[in-house]
């Protein structure tokens, strides 16, 4: 159990928001993709292959290989701030801060990666060390999987296994079907078909909505995420009037053999080129941010894939970001799962006199502080 200072009697309860995100390497050169890649794939809730026989694979021929392939992908998209999801997931973690402020909350937020840095851990550390006791665990992911945020929720329970006076925790499961976030996706979207013109639906002309893969298995051991994602999918498209003819939805990203959802991104473009489509809007919902998934591997390949096949126009459709639609969207679904925690600066300060009150009473009465 790890020592702890002293509890002190009539401290003020305080409330913080830790947003959550996958993470990052540090830079884009081969060391710091190693160092990201063991970390983000030996996690089990990632890879569900026995222990030692993934060991070997991961040790012996992908951190031999992949580490400066990946960081040359990674350089393409690199800005000066670094990593591209690391800076666009602290500028969320500003907006959720300012829009707190806007409406007299007092509540923290810090920002953390699952893998890389800064950590979980280092976080959270952080956050008790400053004395907040009630803490909204935020993940980023709006679908849940056991692969993202039953990963995130594994490192906050890692990080308190050793705490002895824990804070009060709460976990956000998804959001994919929230009404906040289907109308920052619609609406990023209509902002998009403003400036570039609208796609020609009744000429063939298709949004595709492309999300993160994961392993077919997975849902057959009873993942939501396939779920989550068409449904996702089906309600952007009502909000949009989208007919079913005139949308897809597909999973990029897959890794090694295995089957993963289908339809898979990149056959989906190269299948929509052959048949000569004129143009294609395509959009990353289920990314927060943007990211080496959607800049590069979207943006980049995507769009290769799409117009050497045959394919017209490419357009890429930005995640949310850090727009003024991230801004609304982030601080309704933090404040929805905040209720009932004081958290009313007012309210707050009104307190303040109470609890020294309090303090001074459990002083008198022996408290060593």
């Amino acid at each position: 159990m790890r020592t702890e200072a002293p509890f002190n009697h009539g401290t003020p309860q305080k409330t913080a928001v830790l947003m959550v995100n996958l993470g990052t390497p540090d830079n884009a050169d081969a060391p710091s993709l190693r160092r990201y890649l063991k970390q983000f794939l030996s996690d089990p809730r990632v890879v569900e292959i026995p222990k030692l026989i993934w060991w070997l694979i991961l040790n012996l021929i992908i951190l031999q290989v992949r580490p400066k392939k990946s960081a040359a992908k990674y350089a393409t998209v690199w800005t000066p701030e670094g990593s591209p999801l690391l800076a666009f997931t602290v500028r969320q973690g500003r907006m959720l801060s300012e829009g707190f402020k806007a409406r007299n909350m007092d509540v923290h937020v810090e920002v953390a990666m699952r893998y890389g840095n800064p950590s979980v851990h280092s976080r959270m550390d952080s956050l008790r060390a400053s004395g907040y006791d009630r803490i909204l665990v935020l993940p980023m992911y709006p679908q849940y999987a056991a692969a993202t945020t039953a990963s995130a929720m594994d490192a906050v329970f890692e990080w308190a296994k050793p705490v002895r006076n824990l804070p009060e925790l709460r976990f956000v499961k998804h959001y994919h079907d929230h009404p906040a976030y289907i109308y920052a996706l619609a609406e990023s979207v209509r902002r998009h078909w403003q400036a570039n013109g609208r796609p020609d639906f009744d000429r063939g002309d298709m949004l595709v909505m492309s999300f993160h893969g994961v392993p077919e298995m997975t849902l057959k051991k009873g993942d939501p995420y396939h779920c989550e994602c068409y449904k996702t999918g089906r309600l952007l498209a009502e909000a949009l009037g989208l007919s079913k003819e005139q949308f897809k939805v597909t999973f990029q990203s897959r890794f090694g053999k295995a089957k993963w959802l289908e339809p898979y991104t990149d056959q989906t473009l190269k299948a929509l080129g052959q048949k000569g489509v004129k143009r294609i809007d395509l959009m990353c919902p289920g990314f927060m941010a943007d990211c080496l998934e959607t800049l590069e591997e979207i943006n980049q390949e995507g769009r290769e894939d799409f117009q050497h096949a045959g394919g017209g126009d490419f357009h890429y459709i930005p995640c949310l970001n850090d727009s003024d639609l991230a801004r609304a969207m982030v601080t309704e679904i933090a404040m929805q799962h905040l209720q009932g925690w004081p958290v009313d600066g007012g309210y707050i300060a009104a307190q303040a006199s109470e609890l020294d009150k309090s303090r001074q009473m459990a002083l008198a009465l022996g408290a060593e502080k």
